[in-house]
């Protein structure tokens, strides 16, 4: 039987450490050839957009998955579902409510990006954006790397304002403070580590106020619509850190109009797979900025689906689905 996990039940089985770990060895998998990954398709009706993004994804104990992420997007808010099938079967495993799942994994990666790119001695943080993404964002920055100040930056003054006193009552031992955008430039240039998670169309933030030595994770512009770092910030990066190289090349609105320039070569762009697995080295330089350029895979999403399931079972949690197939009969 498969089995159908609710936001409740995700909320119970995972939390930053365990996401954190799965999305480094979905990384990890891409390279050494246990994953493949689709890039993101749309499809749209005059008022929605249905997202699907799928992959397969083997871990390092052998256990192999398939499936895919679904989720609408309209003016009445986002649904997201995660169909998870056994790699040798096919039988279906679970599906998976996955607003919580998506946003802690969302904010996992740029955690593996900071890991793998930022200064680890970094103690200073500052984030664009105050939505719900940013709340994982801001929880995975705080699993690795030892961060005692966090500036939080967003022009909604009653919503960072709201953010902030609940990031203060979840992480009570770090400084966090509310920034207005006047007071930006200042936040950004006292940073080790600055992130962007915000659906802006224009830069949010300017190339002269990043200091060297700094890494920027970027993770709203998943579309050519959306901008959150200007263009010269980006041909100061050294190295810029994609998730893949195909998935950036379709999505990363940041990236796109300096591809389409000239000014950005897509050879220059190094996955985070190759990082982690040491194919790429990446020597840490005091004078230069990273930058991690986030679009987000569904081999993440499998990743973390998988731990999740384990542990919900384990727990036992979720629902038992009146969904079986001849061949899951026959196997009994």
């Amino acid at each position: 039987m498969a089995l159908y996990l609710t936001e409740s039940d995700v909320r119970k089985a995972l939390d930053m450490p365990l996401a954190i770990a799965a999305v480094e060895d979905a990384h990890r998998a891409l390279t050494e050839g246990r994953a493949q990954d689709l890039p993101r398709q749309r499809t749209r009706t005059p008022k929605l957009a249905l997202h699907l993004l799928q992959a397969s994804y083997t871990d390092q104990s052998g256990v192999s998955v398939t499936g895919f992420k679904a989720y609408t997007s309209s003016r009445a808010g986002n649904r997201f579902l995660i169909h998870l099938y056994d790699g040798a079967s096919g039988a279906l495993r679970a599906m998976i409510s996955a607003d919580l799942l998506g946003m802690i994994r969302t904010g996992a990666a740029s955690g593996v990006a900071s890991r793998w790119l930022a200064n680890p001695h970094a103690h200073e943080l500052a984030i664009f954006g105050s939505g719900w993404q940013a709340e994982g964002h801001l929880a995975a920055q705080l699993s690795v790397l030892p961060i005692e100040k966090v500036s939080v930056i967003a022009r909604n003054t009653e919503k960072r304002d709201a953010f902030v006193a609940r990031m203060q009552q979840e992480f009570p031992d770090r400084l966090i403070v509310s920034v207005s955008m006047d007071a930006a430039a200042d936040a950004v240039g006292a940073a080790d580590v600055v992130g962007t998670i915000t659906t802006s169309s224009s830069p949010v933030l300017q190339a002269e106020w990043v200091n060297p030595g700094t890494h920027l994770n970027a993770a709203g512009s998943n579309a050519l619509i959306r901008r959150e770092l200007p263009e010269d910030l980006i041909r100061k990066g050294c190295p810029i850190v994609v998730d893949t190289v195909e998935t950036a090349l379709r999505e990363s609105g940041d990236l796109l109009p300096l591809l389409e320039k000239g000014r950005l070569l897509p050879r220059q762009l190094i996955e985070l797979g190759d990082v982690i697995t040491g194919r790429v080295q990446i020597n840490p330089n005091t004078q230069g900025i990273s930058i991690f350029e986030s679009q987000g895979l569904a081999v993440q999403d499998m990743a973390v689906a998988l731990k999740v399931l384990e542990r919900a079972i384990e727990r036992g949690l979720g629902t038992e689905l009146p969904i079986a197939f001849a061949a899951d009969a026959a196997m009994r």
